[in-house]
């Protein structure tokens, strides 16, 4: 049986694919057209994301090669979750843009504590064959919050619910990666 500490990575990370890259490349410009922006608008949102991506994984990397890598995991889905919980109420072009920074800082900041718990845990031999099903788990995430963000926005029109849930998520990640032992 593979480890708790597997499970908690796994799912934790599941839980970042659900939260960005299947919630986010697949529904954002779509509920940003409905509340009144601009498909410029949410495309320099989305920019804007991707430009403070680098700059928080970079910060993030550094951040866990000093202080561990649990605790600002943790931030970072808190973070996220809050954000994701708040963003159907974004009204202006400068929320969303505000927005657009918080959120691109921690779109792919799990990554280096994610992979560098992995191979805390499980040793630098079995990093790639561990983290390999930990990004599966992400990819599955993805592929969940992408159908069902769908579905959700079938049924109630908007995606009010999807990105509360998806923030609800994250927080729980929260709570997940603070049982991972370093």
């Amino acid at each position: 049986m593979i480890s708790p500490q597997f499970w908690l990575l796994a799912f934790s990370f599941g839980i970042c694919g659900f939260t960005t890259s299947g919630l986010f490349q697949t529904h954002l410009i779509s509920h940003g057209i409905e509340h009144g922006f601009s498909e410029m608008t949410m495309a320099v949102s989305l920019g804007i994301m991707g430009a403070t991506d680098i700059a928080g994984t970079i910060f993030s990397g550094w951040l866990c090669d000093r202080f561990g890598k649990r605790w600002p995991m943790a931030i970072y889905y808190a973070l996220r979750g809050v954000s994701l919980i708040l963003l159907p109420y974004v009204e202006s072009t400068g929320q969303l843009m505000a927005f657009s920074m918080v959120y691109g800082l921690n779109w792919l900041s799990t990554v280096p504590a994610t992979s560098a718990l992995t191979a805390d845990l499980f040793g630098k031999q079995n990093v790639g064959i561990v983290f390999g099903w930990i990004c599966f788990a992400h990819q599955l995430g993805a592929a969940l919050a992408s159908y069902g963000a769908g579905y959700l926005h079938g049924l109630f029109g908007n995606y009010t619910l999807t990105f509360m849930i998806s923030g609800l998520f994250a927080l729980a990640a929260t709570g997940l990666v603070m049982k991972i032992r370093e």
